[in-house]
């Protein structure tokens, strides 16, 4: 398994086909008028021309080229929005963003008003609706009138659902609500409808004294927001049961640990963090927002003594210019608010993340349910932030410190930062399929199976490294990937040898444990969070989530996904009996 040579350089079919469909310039008439080459070259063209406002006689031609080096070579890639829009007359480069949802008819329609501006942009937003009166509280001199926070998710949602981010996607958001409001039963179950804010992630957020209450099976108090007074009393445990109970059923809510953002919210003196946004990745102060970019952990190989290893120089040169590209984006990006404006610069948050840890994994012979991958993560994690950090200081040096470093932890500890925070984790959806492999620290999914994609198109995924060593050992055959896509039970197949199929483990052989425990790895040297999902198999127990919940917060998470298989109707990604025929395509060529 170590002496696998690299896959050739240049995008798959797949990832063209996702360009094509979302990314590429159009004309008017909806023709495709720019290559991939040409949408690189005009994203590393747009976001180098910052450069000049440090240095008048800066050579962008020559950044220019650096970021396009790494883009084009897919060994880092920006979020969709930057790829979309830089160097566009729309220009809003950010993928995350923080709205407040203040309690007042006002303020709550501005937040609708300013969704809408952000979906048409590209981005996504994380909601905090933990402010909302409770449902049925009087409002002015009208009794039971409040609509409540569920009631306006709603609201938003339509909002979002109506505008495609950027054009080519519904809006995604994230919506959090604290353990202690009086709805919380209600948002809990906000998504028991299947069809119901399937544009929203929901998460309830926890605090060390909820869940310490959860573990004695003690009572907690209900507080009003509007009014600060205690109105009713629940025990920890049959809430904590509640949302266990509805996470089995369709995968949400999911857990969001409180006084753990905190810890390490790098400008106390800016507020309390109260919201996150995506999939739980970024965790932000009202009306931040956030340029994400991802290393390609697959390219960050070499081959050393005739087998593969990390490859330590090149991720100590690829760092400091993904840093520096992200920090330039700040400067060149259009925003759709200028509140968002103001907070971005204030802070100058960026998000440098990594892809394709499972194909880092494949490649090296290490099965992702190991201490070997655990060691891995930390080892690499940890050089990736240190690194990131290093490049942040010395930004600043160049172009200053960002505006709020006064009262920062970084002021505190002595260290000039050009940006409050620089390590995020984000699940690289498209990215992945761009760049041809994993999506953020997942395990494969599946060595073949069927991703539906914008608009319920469907393409086929034959894992690049599964398909390359079977054909090489001579197990590759039509009737293994027929059996592969309609059922993904890679590890029973006996004509695929034992050390493969260790090596290939799938989202759903990954046990749970396994999941937070990598998800724990990474998250210790991460600034902000980690975007990860703890696939359960379709058999899992209301216990078996509960346990990982659990050993999320024990293990120094900031927040928890699961999904059980088949819990909901549509899922991103699946083997059936959809895939029989575009394997037979495949191989009938």
């Amino acid at each position: 398994m170590k002496t696998l040579t690299q896959l050739p350089l240049g995008l798959s079919p797949n990832a063209l086909r996702v360009l094509e469909k979302r990314y590429l310039k159009r004309d008017r008439c909806g023709a495709i008028i720019e290559t991939p080459e040409g949408m690189f070259r005009r994203v590393a063209d747009a976001v180098a021309i910052a450069e000049r406002l440090y240095n008048a006689k800066a050579d962008t031609g020559a950044v220019a080229d650096e970021f396009y080096r790494i883009i084009a070579g897919l060994e880092f890639l920006p979020n969709s929005p930057t790829l979309l829009n830089a160097g566009t007359q729309a220009g809003q480069l950010a993928s995350c963003f923080v709205l407040p949802v203040p309690d007042s008819i006002e303020e709550s329609f501005d937040a609708v008003k300013y969704t809408a501006l952000i979906h048409k942009s590209g981005g996504g937003i994380g909601f905090n609706v933990s402010h909302i009166r409770p449902k049925g509280s009087p409002v002015g001199e009208h009794l039971d009138a409040a609509g409540g926070p569920v009631a306006l998710i709603h609201v938003i949602a339509g909002a979002a659902d109506y505008i495609r981010q950027g054009g080519v996607r519904r809006g995604c958001n994230s919506v959090v609500m604290d353990v202690t409001h009086p709805d919380i039963l209600d948002f809990i179950k906000a998504k028991n409808n299947p069809q119901a804010l399937t544009n929203f992630y929901n998460s309830v957020s926890v605090s060390d004294d909820f869940m310490a209450r959860v573990r004695l099976g003690a009572d907690y108090y209900l507080v009003d927001p509007s009014t600060r007074q205690e109105v009713r009393r629940l025990n920890a445990r049959m809430v904590f049961d509640r949302i266990v109970d509805q996470a089995w059923r369709t995968g949400d809510p999911g857990l969001v640990f409180s006084d753990r953002i905190n810890c390490d919210n790098p400008t106390p003196a800016l507020g309390r963090i109260e919201t996150v946004t995506g999939c739980g990745e970024q965790a932000m102060l009202p009306y931040e927002s956030c340029t994400l970019g991802s290393i390609n952990l697959a390219r960050m190989l070499k081959n050393e003594n005739g087998e593969l290893a990390v490859d330590y120089d090149k991720l100590d040169r690829l760092v400091p210019v993904a840093v520096r590209f992200l920090d330039n984006v700040i400067d060149i990006n259009k925003f759709p608010v200028p509140a968002i404006e103001t907070a971005t610069k204030s802070t100058r948050k960026i998000g440098l993340g990594v892809m394709g840890f499972a194909d880092m994994l494949i490649q090296l012979g290490i099965p992702y349910n190991s201490t070997r991958a655990i060691t891995l993560a930390e080892e690499i994690m940890e050089f990736i932030s240190s690194r990131a950090h290093g490049a942040s200081h010395e930004l600043a040096r160049e172009r200053g410190v960002f505006p709020a470093y006064a009262g920062s932890v970084h002021e505190s500890r002595g260290v000039a930062m050009r940006n409050a925070s620089c390590i995020t984790i984000a699940p690289t959806g498209t990215l992945s399929i761009i760049a041809g492999v994993s999506s953020g620290i997942e395990p494969i999914f599946a060595a073949v199976f069927v991703r539906n994609i914008l608009d319920g198109e469907n393409l086929l995924e034959i894992n690049p490294y599964f398909e390359k060593l079977a054909r090489e050992r001579g197990f590759f055959n039509r009737e293994l990937i027929e059996q592969l896509v309609a059922s993904n039970h890679l590890h029973a197949r006996k004509e695929i040898p034992e050390d493969v199929r260790k090596v290939f483990v799938t989202a759903h052989r990954v046990s749970p444990q396994w999941h937070v425990r990598i998800q724990a790895a990474f998250q210790r040297h991460t600034d902000n969070a980690v975007s990860k999902t703890v696939n359960f198999p379709h058999d899992a127990t209301q216990e078996d989530i509960a346990g990982v919940f659990m050993m999320a917060y024990e293990q120094g998470l900031k927040g928890i996904t699961v999904y059980r298989d088949e819990s909901r109707e549509s899922q991103p990604l699946c083997t059936s009996d959809t895939g029989l025929a575009m394997v037979r395509s495949y191989f009938n060529g």
